[in-house]
């Protein structure tokens, strides 16, 4: 077996790395040209066979294709960030929409030149709902993006179903928030995490954030991953919203992580800047994945409360950082 990933040096990709080299999986990741140089630092393991390239490059993504000759294409790959969409919409339309597109016209050209079967997986978002007008949300819920972000992704999740009427397993799977360590402290999860850990140890004062109210359905990226490699190999291409059900707000993300190093007065601690609040903002995901349960076995394993303090502890073991915890912290 070999598998194509695109992003496999972020959250996603290097969970997924590791999932199928445990596996026996060949693994191939795409790594940005301009990146390279600092491919050994991100990559999780020397068992993944790095290739450079650009999303951008339609004509290098189909040598690639052809070189490699995947049975399954993982596309996890694309701007990451609804705030960063806003400033260049452009730039996210081209590598999150046109071109998962354009890796599903290599991965078909692929099977017709070999005549093997190609699978791919598209790593949609939640984001393409945007402001539904039904929660929980499932994979019929029409598409009302509200963000560059969003509409890039459900164009994607649009071209799976093209690609999907001419032979190609094209599977999306429309994944909700999902965090780990492995989160870059751009995030606003792991700036909260990152945040109370400094705070508990006096090495910060103020945690400043922007929409305290926004509700997001938040699962364990381990998780959402085994759910990609479930889709990949389930006999029928389908649509799958993987999700946990159940929503909560970024204040209880914050209350969460705040107790975890024993703070539960923390209002104080955290004040709210207009600036970090988007132009336009979802006010509630939260996904029926019902059909992932059903079709595919599949069952998150961690629950919102353990998912924050994983993460802060992390943040409390971070080099530098003091081992004595302020607190009581559990």
């Amino acid at each position: 077996m070999v598998s194509f990933v695109t992003g496999v040096t972020g959250q996603d990709g290097s969970y997924l790395a590791e999932q199928l080299l445990a596996e026996g999986v060949e693994v191939h990741g795409l790594v940005h040209s301009a990146a390279a140089a600092e491919a050994d630092e991100h990559v999780p393991s020397a068992d993944v066979i790095v290739h450079e390239g650009d999303l951008a490059d339609p004509a290098r993504m189909r040598e690639l294709m052809l070189q490699i000759q995947p049975d399954t294409v993982y596309n996890l790959a694309g701007i990451s960030s609804v705030a960063f969409s806003w400033r260049e919409p452009g730039l996210t339309a081209r590598l999150s929409g046109v071109a998962a597109l354009e890796l599903m016209e290599s991965a078909l050209d692929v099977q017709t030149r070999t005549g093997q079967e190609v699978r791919f997986v598209q790593a949609a978002s939640a984001e393409i709902f945007g402001q539904a007008e039904v929660s929980p949300q499932d994979e019929l819920t029409p598409l009302r993006p509200v963000s560059p972000y969003g509409t890039a992704k459900a164009m994607a999740h649009l071209a799976a179903h093209v690609y999907r009427q001419r032979g190609l397993h094209a599977v999306s799977c429309i994944l909700y928030n999902h965090e780990s360590p492995r989160r870059p402290p751009r995030f606003v999860t792991r700036k909260i995490t990152r945040a109370v850990a400094l705070i508990s140890q006096g090495h910060q004062d103020l945690l400043e954030l922007g929409n305290l109210d926004a509700r997001r359905d938040w699962g364990w990226a381990p998780d959402y991953v085994d759910a990609m490699v479930r889709a990949a190999r389930h006999d029928e291409p389908l649509d799958y919203v993987v999700a946990t059900g159940v929503a909560h707000s970024v204040r209880d993300f914050v209350r969460a992580a705040f107790s975890r190093v024993g703070i539960e007065d923390w209002r104080d601690l955290v004040s709210v800047d207009p600036d970090l609040v988007r132009p336009a903002d979802a006010a509630e995901q939260c996904g029926d994945a019902s059909r992932a349960r059903t079709v595919l076995g599949w069952e998150p394993t961690v629950s919102f409360e353990d998912l924050v303090g994983r993460m802060v502890e992390v943040d409390l073991e971070e080099p530098g950082m003091p081992r004595q915890r302020s607190g009581g912290a559990t």
